[in-house]
Protein backbone atom coordinates (compact mmCIF):
# COMPACT_ATOMS: atom_id res chain seq x y z
CA UNK A 1 0.00 0.00 0.00
CA UNK A 2 2.82 2.58 0.43
CA UNK A 3 4.31 1.88 -2.75
CA UNK A 4 0.92 3.06 -4.43
CA UNK A 5 0.60 6.27 -2.54
CA UNK A 6 3.95 6.86 -3.54
CA UNK A 7 2.76 6.05 -7.15
CA UNK A 8 0.00 8.71 -6.80
CA UNK A 9 2.11 11.19 -5.83
CA UNK A 10 4.71 10.52 -8.75
CA UNK A 11 4.71 13.33 -11.65
CA UNK A 12 8.04 13.03 -12.81
CA UNK A 13 9.29 9.82 -14.51
CA UNK A 14 12.55 9.29 -16.43
CA UNK A 15 13.00 6.51 -18.71
CA UNK A 16 16.49 5.62 -19.38
CA UNK A 17 18.10 3.59 -22.20
CA UNK A 18 21.29 1.73 -22.54
CA UNK A 19 23.02 -0.36 -24.82
CA UNK A 20 25.85 -0.79 -23.73
CA UNK A 21 28.78 -1.55 -26.84
CA UNK A 22 30.29 -4.97 -27.32
CA UNK A 23 33.93 -4.69 -26.84
CA UNK A 24 35.14 -4.95 -30.54
CA UNK A 25 38.67 -4.55 -31.60
CA UNK A 26 38.79 -0.98 -31.73
CA UNK A 27 37.35 -0.72 -28.14
CA UNK A 28 34.10 0.65 -26.77
CA UNK A 29 31.86 3.77 -27.81
CA UNK A 30 28.65 5.73 -26.62
CA UNK A 31 26.11 7.72 -28.32
CA UNK A 32 23.99 9.72 -26.27
CA UNK A 33 20.45 11.27 -27.25
CA UNK A 34 17.97 12.77 -25.68
CA UNK A 35 13.79 13.44 -26.65
CA UNK A 36 10.66 14.66 -24.89
CA UNK A 37 8.07 12.92 -23.90
CA UNK A 38 4.63 13.78 -25.53
CA UNK A 39 2.34 13.39 -22.67
CA UNK A 40 1.98 16.53 -20.73
CA UNK A 41 3.63 16.91 -17.34
CA UNK A 42 5.92 14.39 -18.15
CA UNK A 43 9.84 14.36 -19.34
CA UNK A 44 11.65 11.56 -20.63
CA UNK A 45 15.33 11.33 -20.92
CA UNK A 46 16.72 8.41 -23.40
CA UNK A 47 20.70 7.69 -23.19
CA UNK A 48 21.80 5.03 -25.57
CA UNK A 49 25.21 3.18 -25.64
CA UNK A 50 25.55 -0.52 -27.37
CA UNK A 51 27.26 -3.46 -25.63
CA UNK A 52 29.44 -5.70 -25.98
CA UNK A 53 28.43 -24.00 -16.35
CA UNK A 54 25.64 -25.58 -17.91
CA UNK A 55 21.99 -25.13 -17.12
CA UNK A 56 20.46 -25.14 -13.94
CA UNK A 57 19.60 -28.25 -14.31
CA UNK A 58 21.84 -28.72 -16.92
CA UNK A 59 20.81 -29.79 -20.17
CA UNK A 60 23.61 -32.11 -21.61
CA UNK A 61 23.08 -34.35 -24.14
CA UNK A 62 25.13 -37.74 -25.25
CA UNK A 63 27.02 -37.26 -28.58
CA UNK A 64 24.52 -37.60 -31.37
CA UNK A 65 21.73 -37.22 -29.07
CA UNK A 66 18.84 -33.86 -30.19
CA UNK A 67 17.57 -31.50 -27.72
CA UNK A 68 14.13 -30.73 -29.04
CA UNK A 69 12.36 -27.25 -29.08
CA UNK A 70 9.52 -28.68 -26.76
CA UNK A 71 12.42 -29.54 -23.77
CA UNK A 72 13.00 -25.90 -23.52
CA UNK A 73 9.25 -24.50 -22.42
CA UNK A 74 9.61 -21.88 -19.64
CA UNK A 75 13.58 -22.31 -20.61
CA UNK A 76 16.04 -19.87 -18.20
CA UNK A 77 19.22 -19.84 -20.31
CA UNK A 78 21.27 -18.87 -17.23
CA UNK A 79 24.01 -21.53 -16.11
CA UNK A 80 26.31 -21.58 -13.38
CA UNK A 81 29.70 -20.17 -13.78
CA UNK A 82 32.10 -19.23 -11.82
CA UNK A 83 30.88 -16.06 -11.05
CA UNK A 84 34.49 -14.62 -10.67
CA UNK A 85 33.21 -10.53 -11.79
CA UNK A 86 30.62 -10.97 -9.02
CA UNK A 87 32.72 -11.52 -6.54
CA UNK A 88 34.10 -8.32 -7.04
CA UNK A 89 31.01 -6.25 -6.03
CA UNK A 90 29.61 -4.81 -2.87
CA UNK A 91 26.68 -6.51 -1.15
CA UNK A 92 24.09 -3.82 -2.76
CA UNK A 93 25.77 -4.59 -6.47
CA UNK A 94 25.80 -8.41 -5.87
CA UNK A 95 21.63 -7.56 -5.17
CA UNK A 96 21.15 -6.08 -8.72
CA UNK A 97 23.74 -8.42 -10.33
CA UNK A 98 21.02 -11.45 -9.24
CA UNK A 99 17.99 -9.67 -10.40
CA UNK A 100 19.37 -8.80 -13.92
CA UNK A 101 20.99 -12.49 -14.38
CA UNK A 102 17.37 -13.71 -13.72
CA UNK A 103 15.88 -11.03 -15.83
CA UNK A 104 18.89 -11.43 -19.12
CA UNK A 105 18.33 -15.54 -18.43
CA UNK A 106 14.15 -15.63 -18.94
CA UNK A 107 14.32 -12.92 -21.84
CA UNK A 108 12.77 -10.43 -19.57
CA UNK A 109 11.86 -7.11 -19.83
CA UNK A 110 10.52 -4.11 -17.62
CA UNK A 111 10.73 -5.97 -14.33
CA UNK A 112 11.42 -4.07 -11.12
CA UNK A 113 15.21 -4.07 -9.47
CA UNK A 114 15.10 -4.59 -5.68
CA UNK A 115 14.53 -2.12 -3.73
CA UNK A 116 17.02 -3.12 -0.84
CA UNK A 117 19.77 -2.12 -3.34
CA UNK A 118 18.50 1.47 -3.75
CA UNK A 119 17.92 1.38 0.00
CA UNK A 120 21.78 0.23 0.45
CA UNK A 121 22.89 3.36 -1.82
CA UNK A 122 22.94 2.35 -5.20
CA UNK A 123 21.32 4.45 -7.98
CA UNK A 124 21.50 4.34 -11.81
CA UNK A 125 24.83 4.82 -12.61
CA UNK A 126 25.73 1.40 -10.77
CA UNK A 127 23.20 -0.36 -13.73
CA UNK A 128 26.42 -0.20 -16.31
CA UNK A 129 29.31 -1.86 -14.16
CA UNK A 130 27.10 -4.67 -13.00
CA UNK A 131 25.36 -5.43 -16.38
CA UNK A 132 28.60 -5.39 -17.74
CA UNK A 133 29.77 -8.33 -14.83
CA UNK A 134 26.60 -10.51 -15.60
CA UNK A 135 28.09 -10.81 -19.00
CA UNK A 136 31.51 -11.18 -18.10
CA UNK A 137 30.59 -13.88 -15.71
CA UNK A 138 27.71 -15.68 -18.24
CA UNK A 139 28.52 -16.56 -21.74
CA UNK A 140 26.05 -18.73 -22.28
CA UNK A 141 24.42 -15.08 -22.30
CA UNK A 142 25.11 -14.98 -25.81
CA UNK A 143 21.84 -13.25 -27.47
CA UNK A 144 22.04 -10.09 -24.87
CA UNK A 145 23.41 -7.37 -26.44
CA UNK A 146 22.38 -4.57 -24.16
CA UNK A 147 19.56 -3.18 -21.88
CA UNK A 148 17.10 -0.50 -21.04
CA UNK A 149 16.21 0.96 -17.79
CA UNK A 150 13.19 3.54 -16.49
CA UNK A 151 13.87 5.22 -13.19
CA UNK A 152 10.83 6.42 -11.43
CA UNK A 153 11.68 9.60 -9.11
CA UNK A 154 9.71 11.74 -6.91
CA UNK A 155 8.24 15.17 -8.26
CA UNK A 156 10.41 17.85 -8.04
CA UNK A 157 13.46 15.73 -6.13
CA UNK A 158 15.26 13.81 -9.18
CA UNK A 159 17.58 12.70 -6.39
CA UNK A 160 14.89 10.71 -4.45
CA UNK A 161 14.61 7.10 -6.55
CA UNK A 162 11.03 5.59 -5.79
CA UNK A 163 12.31 2.46 -7.93
CA UNK A 164 13.83 1.30 -11.24
CA UNK A 165 12.35 -1.10 -13.88
CA UNK A 166 15.07 -3.07 -16.20
CA UNK A 167 14.72 -4.80 -19.29
CA UNK A 168 17.17 -6.92 -21.54
CA UNK A 169 17.77 -5.84 -24.82
CA UNK A 170 18.37 -8.99 -27.33
CA UNK A 171 19.94 -9.84 -30.47
CA UNK A 172 17.16 -12.27 -31.79
CA UNK A 173 13.82 -12.85 -30.82
CA UNK A 174 13.36 -15.69 -28.08
CA UNK A 175 12.50 -18.65 -30.47
CA UNK A 176 15.83 -18.17 -32.49
CA UNK A 177 17.69 -18.29 -29.67
CA UNK A 178 16.62 -21.14 -28.51
CA UNK A 179 17.17 -22.90 -31.60
CA UNK A 180 20.78 -21.46 -31.44
CA UNK A 181 21.36 -22.93 -27.61
CA UNK A 182 20.30 -26.39 -29.24
CA UNK A 183 22.88 -25.85 -32.03
CA UNK A 184 25.48 -24.65 -29.81
CA UNK A 185 24.59 -27.84 -26.76
CA UNK A 186 25.09 -30.08 -29.93
CA UNK A 187 28.64 -28.08 -30.39
CA UNK A 188 29.57 -28.53 -27.31
CA UNK A 189 29.07 -32.31 -26.15
CA UNK A 190 30.93 -33.10 -29.30
CA UNK A 191 34.09 -31.07 -28.12
CA UNK A 192 33.79 -32.59 -24.34
CA UNK A 193 33.02 -35.86 -25.55
CA UNK A 194 36.94 -35.21 -26.77
CA UNK A 195 38.31 -34.91 -23.44
CA UNK A 196 39.38 -38.08 -21.25
CA UNK A 197 37.45 -38.61 -17.92
CA UNK A 198 41.18 -38.89 -16.19
CA UNK A 199 42.44 -35.70 -17.60
CA UNK A 200 43.64 -33.41 -15.09
CA UNK A 201 43.40 -29.61 -14.98
CA UNK A 202 46.34 -28.64 -16.64
CA UNK A 203 45.29 -30.85 -19.78
CA UNK A 204 41.12 -30.09 -19.73
CA UNK A 205 42.80 -26.20 -19.83
CA UNK A 206 45.08 -27.36 -23.02
CA UNK A 207 42.70 -29.49 -24.45
CA UNK A 208 40.23 -26.58 -24.67
CA UNK A 209 43.10 -23.99 -25.64
CA UNK A 210 44.01 -26.56 -28.80
CA UNK A 211 40.24 -27.21 -29.72
CA UNK A 212 39.06 -23.59 -29.78
CA UNK A 213 41.66 -22.94 -32.23
CA UNK A 214 41.23 -25.61 -34.15
CA UNK A 215 38.01 -24.81 -34.63
CA UNK A 216 37.66 -21.42 -34.99
CA UNK A 217 39.20 -19.26 -37.79
CA UNK A 218 39.83 -15.38 -36.89
CA UNK A 219 37.94 -13.18 -39.04
CA UNK A 220 37.05 -9.75 -38.10
CA UNK A 221 33.62 -9.39 -39.52
CA UNK A 222 32.93 -12.32 -38.60
CA UNK A 223 28.85 -12.78 -37.74
CA UNK A 224 27.83 -12.47 -33.84
CA UNK A 225 31.37 -12.31 -33.31
CA UNK A 226 31.25 -11.19 -29.52
CA UNK A 227 29.38 -14.30 -28.06
CA UNK A 228 30.05 -18.16 -28.54
CA UNK A 229 27.76 -18.45 -31.27
CA UNK A 230 30.25 -17.76 -33.37
CA UNK A 231 32.99 -20.01 -32.41
CA UNK A 232 30.66 -23.17 -31.83
CA UNK A 233 28.28 -22.67 -34.53
CA UNK A 234 29.84 -20.54 -37.31
CA UNK A 235 33.16 -21.38 -36.40
CA UNK A 236 34.32 -17.88 -37.09
CA UNK A 237 34.63 -14.64 -34.36
CA UNK A 238 37.25 -12.64 -32.72
CA UNK A 239 38.70 -12.44 -29.55
CA UNK A 240 35.72 -11.75 -27.51
CA UNK A 241 34.24 -14.95 -29.12
CA UNK A 242 37.53 -16.97 -28.31
CA UNK A 243 37.57 -16.50 -24.94
CA UNK A 244 34.22 -16.90 -23.97
CA UNK A 245 34.34 -19.82 -25.62
CA UNK A 246 37.02 -21.09 -23.38
CA UNK A 247 35.24 -19.61 -20.47
CA UNK A 248 32.14 -21.71 -21.46
CA UNK A 249 33.98 -24.98 -21.97
CA UNK A 250 36.48 -24.96 -18.89
CA UNK A 251 32.94 -23.58 -16.70
CA UNK A 252 31.42 -26.79 -18.21
CA UNK A 253 34.58 -29.19 -17.25
CA UNK A 254 33.92 -27.66 -13.53
CA UNK A 255 37.00 -24.94 -13.74
CA UNK A 256 36.76 -21.58 -12.70
CA UNK A 257 37.66 -19.48 -15.55
CA UNK A 258 37.20 -15.80 -16.12
CA UNK A 259 36.52 -12.94 -18.93
CA UNK A 260 39.19 -10.31 -18.82
CA UNK A 261 39.05 -7.60 -20.67
CA UNK A 262 41.91 -4.65 -21.38
CA UNK A 263 44.28 -3.84 -24.58
CA UNK A 264 47.08 -4.88 -26.87
CA UNK A 265 50.42 -2.95 -28.21
CA UNK A 266 48.18 -1.41 -30.55
CA UNK A 267 46.02 -0.20 -28.36
CA UNK A 268 43.04 -2.12 -29.29
CA UNK A 269 40.61 -3.39 -27.29
CA UNK A 270 41.18 -6.86 -27.01
CA UNK A 271 40.11 -9.73 -24.42
CA UNK A 272 41.46 -12.60 -23.02
CA UNK A 273 41.07 -15.35 -19.77
CA UNK A 274 41.98 -16.02 -16.27
CA UNK A 275 41.63 -19.30 -15.11
CA UNK A 276 42.14 -21.46 -11.69
CA UNK A 277 44.09 -24.54 -11.69
CA UNK A 278 44.86 -26.96 -8.78
CA UNK A 279 44.53 -23.35 -6.66
CA UNK A 280 46.82 -20.87 -8.96
CA UNK A 281 45.45 -18.39 -11.72
CA UNK A 282 47.21 -18.22 -14.79
CA UNK A 283 45.92 -16.10 -17.88
CA UNK A 284 45.31 -17.91 -20.98
CA UNK A 285 44.91 -15.96 -24.25
CA UNK A 286 43.31 -18.63 -26.73
CA UNK A 287 43.26 -15.95 -29.56
CA UNK A 288 46.85 -15.00 -29.55
CA UNK A 289 47.79 -19.10 -29.72
CA UNK A 290 45.88 -18.83 -32.78
CA UNK A 291 49.01 -18.38 -35.24
CA UNK A 292 46.73 -17.05 -37.98
CA UNK A 293 45.64 -14.13 -35.86
CA UNK A 294 49.63 -13.01 -35.72
CA UNK A 295 50.85 -14.28 -38.46
CA UNK A 296 51.72 -11.16 -40.27
CA UNK A 297 53.63 -9.69 -37.64
CA UNK A 298 55.93 -12.63 -37.39
CA UNK A 299 59.19 -13.19 -39.06
CA UNK A 300 57.93 -16.43 -40.21
CA UNK A 301 59.00 -18.19 -43.51
CA UNK A 302 56.49 -20.12 -45.15
CA UNK A 303 53.75 -18.89 -43.30
CA UNK A 304 51.54 -21.04 -44.60
CA UNK A 305 53.00 -24.30 -43.80
CA UNK A 306 53.32 -23.05 -39.92
CA UNK A 307 51.69 -24.79 -36.86
CA UNK A 308 48.55 -23.61 -35.98
CA UNK A 309 48.68 -23.18 -32.20
CA UNK A 310 51.45 -20.92 -30.79
CA UNK A 311 51.54 -22.00 -26.57
CA UNK A 312 53.17 -18.22 -25.77
CA UNK A 313 49.67 -17.63 -23.86
CA UNK A 314 49.17 -20.76 -22.39
CA UNK A 315 48.94 -20.21 -18.33
CA UNK A 316 51.40 -17.37 -18.42
CA UNK A 317 52.09 -15.18 -15.34
CA UNK A 318 51.26 -11.79 -15.15
CA UNK A 319 54.97 -10.68 -15.75
CA UNK A 320 54.09 -12.11 -18.63
CA UNK A 321 51.23 -11.25 -20.04
CA UNK A 322 51.97 -7.12 -19.58
CA UNK A 323 54.86 -7.61 -21.64
CA UNK A 324 52.04 -7.56 -24.55
CA UNK A 325 49.37 -6.77 -23.01
CA UNK A 326 47.56 -4.21 -20.60
CA UNK A 327 44.80 -4.77 -18.16
CA UNK A 328 41.66 -2.69 -17.88
CA UNK A 329 42.24 -0.39 -14.55
CA UNK A 330 38.26 -1.48 -13.22
CA UNK A 331 39.16 -4.75 -13.30
CA UNK A 332 40.77 -6.38 -9.98
CA UNK A 333 42.76 -9.29 -10.91
CA UNK A 334 44.93 -11.80 -9.06
CA UNK A 335 48.88 -11.53 -9.35
CA UNK A 336 49.45 -14.29 -11.45
CA UNK A 337 53.07 -16.01 -10.01
CA UNK A 338 52.48 -19.59 -10.33
CA UNK A 339 54.40 -21.46 -13.13
CA UNK A 340 53.75 -25.18 -12.17
CA UNK A 341 50.88 -25.48 -15.33
CA UNK A 342 52.64 -23.34 -17.63
CA UNK A 343 52.97 -24.94 -21.06
CA UNK A 344 56.94 -24.86 -21.10
CA UNK A 345 57.11 -25.82 -17.98
CA UNK A 346 54.36 -28.94 -18.12
CA UNK A 347 55.69 -29.89 -21.23
CA UNK A 348 59.90 -30.13 -20.59
CA UNK A 349 60.02 -26.99 -22.71
CA UNK A 350 61.47 -24.19 -20.57
CA UNK A 351 65.18 -23.52 -20.80
CA UNK A 352 67.89 -22.19 -18.22
CA UNK A 353 70.50 -22.95 -20.63
CA UNK A 354 71.59 -24.94 -23.40
CA UNK A 355 70.68 -28.36 -22.23
CA UNK A 356 71.68 -30.37 -24.92
CA UNK A 357 70.24 -33.79 -22.93
CA UNK A 358 67.36 -31.67 -22.31
CA UNK A 359 66.78 -30.56 -25.85
CA UNK A 360 67.18 -34.33 -27.22
CA UNK A 361 64.22 -35.55 -24.82
CA UNK A 362 62.08 -32.82 -25.93
CA UNK A 363 62.33 -33.84 -29.58
CA UNK A 364 62.65 -37.35 -28.75
CA UNK A 365 59.47 -36.65 -27.34
CA UNK A 366 57.97 -35.10 -30.24
CA UNK A 367 59.21 -37.70 -32.54
CA UNK A 368 57.35 -40.44 -30.40
CA UNK A 369 53.96 -38.51 -30.60
CA UNK A 370 54.30 -38.06 -34.40
CA UNK A 371 54.20 -33.77 -33.63
CA UNK A 372 56.10 -32.33 -36.57
CA UNK A 373 56.73 -29.04 -34.47
CA UNK A 374 58.75 -28.46 -31.43
CA UNK A 375 58.62 -24.81 -29.34
CA UNK A 376 60.79 -24.07 -26.57
CA UNK A 377 60.70 -21.06 -23.88
CA UNK A 378 64.19 -19.52 -22.44
CA UNK A 379 63.94 -18.33 -18.78
CA UNK A 380 66.22 -15.43 -19.45
CA UNK A 381 67.46 -13.11 -22.83
CA UNK A 382 70.89 -14.90 -22.16
CA UNK A 383 70.02 -17.89 -22.76
CA UNK A 384 67.31 -17.39 -25.43
CA UNK A 385 70.42 -15.61 -27.26
CA UNK A 386 73.06 -18.91 -26.65
CA UNK A 387 69.98 -21.58 -27.57
CA UNK A 388 69.29 -19.46 -31.10
CA UNK A 389 72.56 -19.22 -32.02
CA UNK A 390 73.69 -22.98 -31.54
CA UNK A 391 70.06 -24.41 -33.12
CA UNK A 392 69.88 -22.01 -36.11
CA UNK A 393 73.65 -19.81 -36.72
CA UNK A 394 75.54 -23.27 -35.70
CA UNK A 395 72.27 -25.78 -37.46
CA UNK A 396 72.74 -27.50 -34.66
CA UNK A 397 68.53 -28.25 -34.96
CA UNK A 398 69.82 -31.17 -37.64
CA UNK A 399 71.64 -32.79 -34.16
CA UNK A 400 67.97 -33.83 -33.08
CA UNK A 401 66.18 -33.98 -36.29
CA UNK A 402 67.06 -37.39 -38.19
CA UNK A 403 65.76 -37.51 -42.09
CA UNK A 404 67.55 -36.42 -45.37
CA UNK A 405 66.53 -33.85 -47.46
CA UNK A 406 64.48 -32.17 -44.64
CA UNK A 407 63.49 -28.27 -44.73
CA UNK A 408 63.25 -26.83 -41.31
CA UNK A 409 61.41 -23.79 -40.87
CA UNK A 410 61.53 -21.81 -37.61
CA UNK A 411 59.67 -18.73 -36.15
CA UNK A 412 61.05 -16.73 -32.89
CA UNK A 413 59.17 -14.57 -30.57
CA UNK A 414 61.90 -12.14 -29.21
CA UNK A 415 59.52 -10.42 -26.53
CA UNK A 416 58.50 -14.02 -25.09
CA UNK A 417 61.71 -15.71 -25.50
CA UNK A 418 60.23 -18.55 -27.68
CA UNK A 419 61.26 -20.34 -30.80
CA UNK A 420 59.43 -23.02 -32.62
CA UNK A 421 60.78 -25.58 -35.41
CA UNK A 422 58.72 -27.46 -37.56
CA UNK A 423 59.71 -29.85 -40.91
CA UNK A 424 58.02 -29.04 -43.81
CA UNK A 425 58.31 -30.84 -47.43
CA UNK A 426 57.50 -27.85 -49.13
Amino acid sequence: MKRKLMKRKLHNKICCLFLLLCLFLSGCANVLTEQEDEEPGREAEQIQAVSGQVPDPVLALEPGAELELHTLEEFSFLEEGSSFAYKNLSDAEKIWYRDMEQILGSYGTEIELSGAALEAGLNETYIDRIFQCVLNDHPELFYVEGYSYTKYTRYGREDEILSIDFSGRYSVDYETAKQRYIRIQKAVTEILSGISDSADQYEKVKYVYDTVIRETDYQLDSADNQNIYSVFVNHLSVCQGYAKATQYLLNRLGMECALVLGQVQTGEGHAWNLVNIDGSYYYVDTTWGDVSYKSEEDSVEDQHTMPEINYDYLNVTTAELLRTHTLNQDQLMPECIAVDANYYVREGALFFDYDREQMSALFQRALEEDRVDVTIKCASQECYDKIFNALVEQAEIFDYLTGNDMKVVYSRNDIQLSLTFWVTNE
